[in-house]
């Protein structure tokens, strides 16, 4: 999909939805330095959604559709789950998968569209959550990490099956009680990311949502070096606030706990050296654009002011 793809014919304009009047007029599509702060004037980036209040999910699936680098060449594989519920509402290209076989999925479509596009940049992003990423899908997940598959992964870990009434995940706490798994859990939470790490992925990344701007470099970093060079994993703490027994808008709070220096989802990172080296130059060329744009303005404002003082 691209702009050009979405226009309407001028006579069919006045009767076209107006979701997709304001799709066409206003999307952020091919928008240079688009991100979250576009979050709340674009209709593409989830206007409504039909997840619980205050859901860290929603505030997440808005931070990662704004921060996709190509959106309009972008594929998204989603899974069985909370998120398949938002899917419907994205202006992006999405398909849904089977519980657990969104990896195998995506590695077909990603070399599909580069036999089909040789040439041209088709991102492939997999959604989806963790029941999906390490229970029911975790050979998918392992194998396509295993080929180099050229994809991201990002897992919505809420530590639990939430969309189904709270039945235990691997990646529940150890000792967590929830009211499909009253034993409480017997063993540790799974070690997703270093098991990605070790298993081929040259990026990866654990951490909460509440922070836009850290969601923002995360999504554009693992999605520009599985572009170039391999697979990317993302696990994303979302947690459901209602199985946990929080309140609405408790869930910004509880995200900000998780993820102080001691706790389970203080900010990781790995990077490849491949990986670091094609990021540094990334942020070169993104420096040089930034002062490019600084110097233009700069210039305009200084005809402006001549014009002025002319007149």
């Amino acid at each position: 999909m691209s702009k050009e793809r979405i226009k309407i014919a001028p006579e069919m304009f006045d009767i076209m939805p107006e979701e997709y009047q304001d799709l066409v007029e206003r999307a952020t599509y091919g928008k240079d330095g688009r991100g979250w702060k576009d979050i709340g004037t674009s209709k593409e980036l989830i206007e409504e959604h039909s997840l619980c209040a205050g859901c860290p999910e929603s505030m997440a699936f808005r931070y990662i559709l704004a921060s996709l680098p190509a959106p309009e060449d972008t594929v998204m594989v989603g899974s069985t789950g909370c998120t398949s519920l938002v899917f419907p509402h994205v202006g992006v290209h999405n398909i849904h998968s089977l519980f657990g076989n969104q990896n195998a999925i995506a590695s077909g479509l990603k070399r599909a569209l580069s036999v089909r596009f040789p040439g041209q940049v088709k991102d492939v992003v997999v959604l989806a959550g963790d029941g999906a990423t390490v229970d029911i899908g975790l050979d998918m997940t392992l194998q396509a990490w295993f080929r180099q598959e050229k994809f991201t992964t990002i897992c919505f870990d809420n530590e639990l099956y939430a969309n189904t009434g709270g039945q235990e995940s691997g990646l529940m706490q150890k000792g967590f009680v929830a009211k499909m798994a009253p034993v409480g859990k017997t063993f540790e939470k799974v070690k997703l990311p270093e098991i990605a790490r070790e298993s081929g992925c040259h990026y990866v990344v654990n951490c909460t949502v509440s922070k836009p701007n850290l969601v923002e470099k995360v999504i554009k970093n693992a999605i520009h070096v599985a572009r170039e060079i391999g697979p990317t994993y993302l696990q994303l703490y979302t947690p459901c606030i209602l199985e946990i027994g929080k309140n609405s808008m408790e869930g910004l709070q509880e995200m900000r706990d998780s993820e102080k220096p001691t706790e389970r989802f203080a900010y990781k990172e790995y990077v490849s050296d491949e990986a670091k080296e094609l990021l540094t130059e990334l942020a070169a060329k993104e420096k040089e654009r930034k002062a490019a744009l600084k110097k233009q303005l700069a210039d305009k404002q200084a005809a402006e002011k001549e014009l002025a003082a002319k007149a």
